[in-house]
């Protein structure tokens, strides 16, 4: 199968402008994400889509290749989907799968990536993957920059939300919290039809995108991530995670003179 990795990033993040050339161990963030993401063995290719020269130039400078897109995407998935259809019309290859890896995962494991995909390769049903982890603290569980989603027993998701889910009033407190962990696998002809869907309520007022999936009458499946792992959304999660990255395994690989 013909499965990319496309990772949507701009510079003009509302709560964190620049975020995607924040440096992280003397890395920028975008630089992690792309050499994590090349690790993967389920992936044929890695493109960063951008509307940014900036970040274009910078994935030039080491190897990687950007893909230039419009300005005006509101969301990832519209960037994701238009660098996907101008990869296809370059190489000449329909791509299967895109897998949409956020430009804000710089912890993210190659092996998470191949979780995520094989969901879709195993049953042709399945047309969008998410991965999901444990909300370790109670600080994580109230933050409105987690998403957090709750499932069904066969691991398909039920409802994703900002607030704390399940509700702790009734002694949720005792139940696991989940969190998306925002590394989505889209199949080909399904990411045109979801960008195509119009937008729902419940998705503009949480602000997830998967759940205009859900309102729509479609599945979302979720798999366990596996590794431990945090998103950039503010200058303080920037810094808690170079404090992380500074032991991390992989960054050896990819960080010159690093021993």
């Amino acid at each position: 199968m013909n499965i990319i990795g496309i990772i949507p990033a701009r510079m003009a993040s509302s709560r964190f402008p620049g975020k995607p050339l924040a440096q992280i161990c003397g890395i920028p963030m975008i630089g992690h994400v792309y050499f994590r993401s090349k690790m993967s063995s389920a992936l044929s290719d890695v493109y960063v889509a951008t509307c940014d020269q900036e970040i274009a130039d910078y994935v030039e400078s080491i190897g990687g290749e950007p893909v230039m897109t419009a300005d005006t995407h509101e969301r990832a998935s519209d960037r994701t989907a238009e660098a996907m259809e101008k990869i296809e019309s370059k190489t000449g290859s329909r791509a299967d799968i895109a897998v949409m890896i956020q430009g804000d995962e710089p912890m993210l494991f190659p092996e998470m990536i191949d979780k995520a995909v094989r969901p879709l390769i195993e049953d042709k049903s399945i047309q969008v993957s998410n991965l999901m982890a444990p909300l370790k603290t109670k600080k994580e569980q109230k933050d409105p920059n987690e998403v957090k989603v709750v499932v069904d027993r066969s691991g398909f998701a039920l409802y994703f939300s900002r607030e704390p889910i399940p509700s702790w009033k009734k002694g949720a407190e005792n139940i696991s919290m989940l969190k998306q962990v925002c590394i989505i696998p889209f199949r080909r002809d399904f990411l045109i039809k979801f960008n195509d869907l119009e937008q729902t309520p419940l998705e503009i007022a949480e602000s997830v995108d998967m759940l205009r999936v859900l309102e729509h009458g479609f599945r979302v499946k979720m798999i366990r991530a596996g590794s431990e792992t945090y998103s950039v959304d503010t200058g303080s999660d920037l810094k808690h995670v170079e404090k992380l990255m500074k032991d991390d395994v992989l960054i050896k690989k990819y960080k010159p003179g690093l021993q």
